[in-house]
């Protein structure tokens, strides 16, 4: 029965993110247009405010997310995701009051996690976007369909993740190492010039090989019909290499987020309430883009911790360092990156002509 609940609401969940988006995509923004400053602040607030009254449900009906009526079932979920969670007692409400606070903080710590990380992301989108010349116009049917390919290559990667976790513990451990040499990586290459080539990398090869591609945009089109002949225009391959792309990042951001927790429903919602604002704030990106001069240094700095604390998390665990402790570190370094991004604005090389 407790597995029949955890599934109808995630069920429940999944139906109400793709009809939110599709809402999005069918009449909020059926008509396609460049999206201004002030549209992308606001939608980036509201989406924001999505993710915090999620929290909010967690704080005060979080049992439902696990379909936890008494406490054999607490027992039962919290030995299997939260082993390291100590009850007090056999208080059934002060014991639920303690798991509510606990997948709560647990869930704003992976989603600000996620939303750090996913500004780097960004950055490749932008970066791809240019180097296909995609027109503004059609950034945002591209984006709402990377998306919501997105979720879906999410929803496999994190269940499969933790039925792993789960069953090989030593992951995590794999995880921590690798997420240690990608900030590592990221610090050293923070001021090199990327690049995105687009017709010449492999995965625009193999498609171009193997699919009818069309040579010219056609509107915000993704396929069209000529002379009887089915085509992809450029754009769906836009679509394909952001989906493309989003699997590489998924490979830092997902491992990252179970430092903070094993439980993959509180993992999962993280994710989708961050990727859900991700179209928002890449429009606030496009207008303030030269304003983070050491977002990648901050990106960076929050691998390395994360995975130490994969690393660590058994020690850690055993001197009290809980997930509270996770958002001040996530806050500080995402703060102090806009502090100094800001304080230490970077010199433009005049030129002398």
């Amino acid at each position: 029965m407790q597995i029949n609940i955890e599934i109808f609401f995630l069920g429940g969940f999944i139906t109400f993110v793709v009809g939110v988006m599709m809402l999005d995509l069918l009449v909020i923004g059926r008509h396609h247009h460049k999206v201004s400053l002030r549209e992308s602040a606001i939608w980036s607030i509201v989406w924001i405010c999505c993710a915090l009254l999620f929290a909010l449900f967690l704080k005060h009906f979080g049992e439902i997310v696990h379909g936890i009526d008494n406490m054999d079932d607490l027992n039962n979920v919290i030995q299997k995701y939260y082993p390291s969670l100590k009850l007090t007692g056999d208080n059934y409400e002060s014991n639920l009051d303690l798991f509510r606070r606990t997948i709560t903080i647990d869930y704003l710590a992976g989603y600000l996690i996620e939303e750090t990380l996913s500004v780097d992301n960004l950055f490749v989108m932008l970066m791809i976007l240019t180097s296909f010349s995609v027109n503004i116009r059609s950034y945002k049917p591209v984006l709402f369909w990377g998306i919501l390919g997105a979720i879906v290559l999410r929803f496999i990667f994190i269940f499969a993740g933790s039925a792993l976790v789960q069953r090989f513990d030593w992951i995590l451990l794999i995880f921590g190492a690798y997420l240690i040499y990608a900030g590592i990586k990221m610090f050293l290459e923070r001021n090199k010039d990327e690049k995105i080539e687009a017709q010449h990398h492999p995965f625009v090869k193999f498609l171009s090989k193997h699919f009818n591609i069309f040579p010219r945009y056609v509107g915000s089109k993704f396929f069209i019909r000529k002379n009887k002949i089915f085509y992809f225009t450029p754009l769906f391959v836009v679509v394909l290499f952001i989906e493309f792309t989003d699997l590489i990042f998924a490979t830092d951001s997902i491992p990252a987020i179970f430092s903070v927790t094993q439980d993959p429903y509180i993992v999962f919602f993280s994710n989708i309430f961050a990727i859900m604002g991700l179209r928002s704030l890449f429009f606030l990106l496009v207008h303030a883009v030269d304003m983070f001069r050491f977002l990648k240094t901050g990106i960076s700095l929050l691998l390395v911790f994360v995975g130490f604390k994969l690393l660590f998390h058994t020690w850690l665990e055993e001197n009290n360092f809980t997930s509270l402790h996770s958002i001040y570190v996530i806050l500080l370094i995402l703060i102090g990156s806009i502090v100094f991004s800001v304080i230490f604005k970077e010199k433009k090389v005049e030129s002398n002509s």
